[in-house]
C-alpha cells in the first residue's frame, strides 16, 4: 500500500500540467458516476408526476374540516369531530390488493409498540379514495386491522371512512395527495400525514413501513402544533416508484455512486495533501 501510495504521490509532484489532469481526469470520472445508467426503474418518478401521481407537500397548512365522509356504521361524521387531537391520515382505498393493504397492516404492527394511548394522545383515520367503496367495506377492514393490534385498543380511535368524490378530491387536494384511477385500480402515492388537533398538517411519512420511535415523534410534534421536517428529496433520490410492482424499489446505482464519490474524492485530497507535504522537505533536502 505504501509503494502504491509513493507511486501516485510521485506522479503528482512531477508537474502542475500532469496533476492538473489527472486531478480533472479523477474527478470527471467519479462524477460521472452520480449519473449512471438507468435502471428499470428509476426513471419513472417525473412521468408519474406528469401524469399528476405523486403528493406535493402542503406543511403547515389547514385542512377542511367541515368536509364530512360517513364512518364505518354508515353514519355521517365531520372530520372536525374525529380530529380533536394527533391524527395519523391514511389515503387509501380498502379493496387495494397490495400496498394499501401493507400500509395497514404495517401501521397495525407499528401501532402496536407505540407507547402512547391511543383515543387520547392520538387517533387513526383512514379514508379511502375511491368513492364507489362502502361503509360495509370500510366495517370489515376495521375489524379486520384492530384484530392485527396486539394491544387494547378503543375502536373509536381508528376510524375507516368512506365518501363522495367531491369530499374526496377536497381532502386529498389540501394534503396535495394526487391520484389516478386505471381501471378498477389506482395509481397512487403511499404516505401517512400527520396532523395537529386544529387540522394543520405537520409531518408526512412516506413508505409502507414506520418506527415507532418516529411515528412517537411525529405525534409529539403534532400535539404542539411544530412543523416536522420531511426528508422526500433524500427519499426521491434513494428510491423510485415501480408502477408494476406497485412499490418503492431502491436505487443502487445512485446512492453506490454517490457513496464512490465521496471516497473518490477523499482519498484525491489525501494524495495531494501528502504530496504538498513531502514537497517542501523535498526543496529542502536538494
Amino acid at each position: 500500500m505504501k509503494i502504491v501510495l509513493r507511486a501516485y504521490s510521485g506522479f503528482f509532484k512531477r508537474g502542475s500540467h500532469h496533476f492538473r489532469i489527472s486531478l480533472f481526469l479523477g474527478l470527471l470520472f467519479l462524477f460521472s458516476l452520480l449519473f449512471p445508467q438507468p435502471t428499470l426503474y428509476s426513471h419513472v418518478d417525473h412521468p408519474k408526476e406528469e401524469k399528476g401521481i405523486g403528493i406535493d407537500e402542503k406543511l403547515g397548512q389547514v385542512i377542511p374540516l367541515d368536509l364530512t365522509f360517513r364512518d364505518e356504521t354508515d353514519h355521517p361524521v365531520p372530520l372536525k369531530k374525529l380530529i380533536g387531537h394527533p391524527t395519523i391520515l391514511a389515503l387509501v382505498y380498502y379493496s387495494c390488493p397490495d400496498v394499501c393493504s401493507f400500509l395497514l397492516h404495517n401501521l397495525a404492527g407499528t401501532l402496536t409498540q407505540l407507547l402512547a394511548e391511543p383515543g387520547k394522545e392520538y387517533g387513526v383515520v383512514a379514508v379511502s379514495f375511491d368513492e364507489t367503496e362502502k361503509p360495509e367495506l370500510a366495517r370489515e377492514k376495521k375489524k379486520l386491522y384492530l384484530s392485527m393490534i396486539e394491544k387494547p385498543f378503543p375502536e373509536d380511535a381508528w376510524s375507516f371512512l368512506t365518501g363522495d368524490q367531491e369530499n374526496i378530491q377536497k381532502l386529498a387536494d389540501s394534503v396535495g395527495f394526487r391520484f389516478k384511477r386505471e381501471g378498477k385500480a389506482f395509481q397512487h402515492p403511499v404516505a401517512l400525514i400527520v396532523l395537529s388537533p386544529n387540522g394543520k398538517i405537520t409531518r408526512y411519512l412516506y413508505g409502507m413501513e414506520f418506527l415507532p420511535f418516529d411515528l412517537k415523534m411525529a405525534i409529539l410534534e403534532a400535539s404542539e402544533g411544530r412543523v416536522g421536517p420531511t426528508i422526500s428529496k433524500v427519499l426521491r433520490f434513494c428510491f423510485s416508484y415501480d408502477p408494476k410492482g406497485r412499490k418503492y424499489v431502491f436505487n443502487t446505482l445512485k446512492v453506490t455512486g454517490i457513496v464512490t464519490f465521496i471516497c473518490g474524492f477523499a482519498f484525491i485530497l489525501f494524495l495531494v495533501l501528502k504530496s504538498r507535504r513531502r514537497h517542501p522537505e523535498e526543496r529542502s533536502s536538494e
